[in-house]
């Protein structure tokens, strides 16, 4: 599930200057980071949906109740990523194009795996999530913005959690 795309510093706007505090440099570090978080949550969100709709099998209550409460989350979390994006002073990606060049996470399969298959994809991308977070809250603690650090700190909480759950059910 993934792929290896350099990711794309986030365009800044035409915009006042600003001082909260974090020289430029950073606040462009910063959000060429949450970008990458933002297109790969959003990424994983939409393979999840896509499992969500078409898992099958014996599971399929179960899994199907379980994608929907983990799309449904990283839905709720892409806005606070872009918003804080905006906050530092850049551009959120916002396109599918975007998402693609700055993700490290392949789309979906185009046919469906099977129910465990789908787990197993699943859980490896919420780990290269909390991957991807762990590494850009080295370059948000150097620069002391702890807005974004507590962003950072509940994708990984979370995505590692729901690796944790997801591994559980490929456990004998």
């Amino acid at each position: 599930m993934v792929k290896s795309n350099p990711s794309k510093s986030a365009k800044k706007p035409d915009m006042p200057s600003i001082n909260i505090g974090i020289p430029e440099s950073q606040r462009a570090a910063i959000a060429q980071g949450l970008s990458r978080l933002l297109a790969e949550t959003y990424t994983l969100y939409l393979t999840t949906h896509n499992f969500h709709w078409n898992v099958t099998g014996p599971m399929f209550n179960t899994l199907h109740t379980m994608f929907m409460g983990q799309y449904t989350e990283m839905w709720n979390a892409v806005d606070p990523i872009a918003e804080r994006i905006r906050a530092l002073g850049f551009h959120a990606p916002g396109s599918y194009a975007e998402f693609s060049k700055l993700s490290t996470l392949a789309d979906a399969p185009a046919k469906p795996p099977k129910a465990l298959a789908m787990v197993e994809l699943l859980a490896k991308g919420h780990e290269a999530i909390a991957r991807t977070a762990r590494e850009v809250f080295e370059v948000v603690d150097a620069a002391n913005d702890q807005p974004s650090a507590d962003i950072l700190t509940q994708r990984m909480d979370i995505h590692e959690k729901t690796a944790w759950m997801l591994r559980a059910l490929l456990e004998d």
